[in-house]
C-alpha cells in the first residue's frame, strides 16, 4: 500500500490517467460482455487501443476537475454562499459531489461521448440523457463516499466507480 500511495502523490496525472485508462475500458468491456451474454470487446483491437488512451486522458480531466471544483466548493464556503455544515465531514464530501457533477459531470461526459464518437466513426449524443441521469443516482452518491477519502485515494476510487457503473449498466441495459 506505501508503495501505491507513493505512486499516487508522486505522479497524480500519470495514475489517474493509468487508473482510468485501465478500469474504465475494462468496465467498457465488462458492462458489453455482459449484454452479450459472453466476453467479447465492443469494438476493433484498434478502437479499443484508442479508447484506452481516451479514458487516459478522461482521468486526467477528472483529476484537474476534482481539484477545481474542491477550490469552487472552498470559495462558496468562503463567502457564505452555503451553509457552514458543508464545510467539513459529510457536508464537505456532499457538497463537492453535488457540485462536481452538477457543474462539471455533463460537459465532461459530452466530451468522453465526442472521443468515443471520434474513435467510433459516429456523431451524435445517442444515449446522452441517460448518461446525465447518472450523475444523479449514481455519481452523487458514489463521490460523496470518494470525497470522504483521503485526497490521494480519491481518483483511484472514481476510477474504480466506472468499473462498478459499467457493471451495473451491462446488467441492466436491454438489448
Amino acid at each position: 500500500m506505501e508503495f501505491y500511495l507513493n505512486w499516487v502523490t508522486s505522479y497524480p496525472l500519470l495514475s489517474a490517467a493509468i487508473q482510468f485508462a485501465f478500469l474504465g475500458t475494462l468496465g467498457e468491456i465488462i458492462s458489453f460482455s455482459i449484454q452479450k451474454k459472453k466476453l467479447l470487446i465492443p469494438c476493433s483491437w484498434l478502437q479499443l487501443l484508442a479508447k484506452v488512451f481516451a479514458w487516459a486522458v478522461l482521468g486526467i480531466v477528472i483529476k484537474y476537475g476534482f481539484a477545481g471544483m474542491k477550490g469552487f466548493t472552498q470559495s462558496l464556503l468562503d463567502h457564505e454562499l452555503v451553509p457552514a455544515f458543508l464545510g467539513t465531514g459529510l457536508g464537505w464530501a456532499f457538497a463537492v459531489s453535488v457540485f462536481t457533477n452538477v457543474f462539471f459531470g455533463p460537459q465532461m461526459m459530452v466530451f468522453h461521448r465526442l472521443e468515443d464518437n471520434l474513435i467510433l466513426g459516429q456523431k451524435g449524443f445517442q444515449g446522452i440523457t441517460n448518461a446525465w441521469k447518472t450523475l444523479i443516482w449514481f455519481w452523487i452518491p458514489a463521490h460523496t463516499i470518494t470525497f470522504l477519502l483521503p485526497p490521494d485515494l480519491q481518483i483511484s476510487l472514481a476510477a474504480l466507480w466506472s468499473l462498478v457503473l459499467g457493471i451495473i449498466m451491462g446488467a441492466t441495459k436491454k438489448n
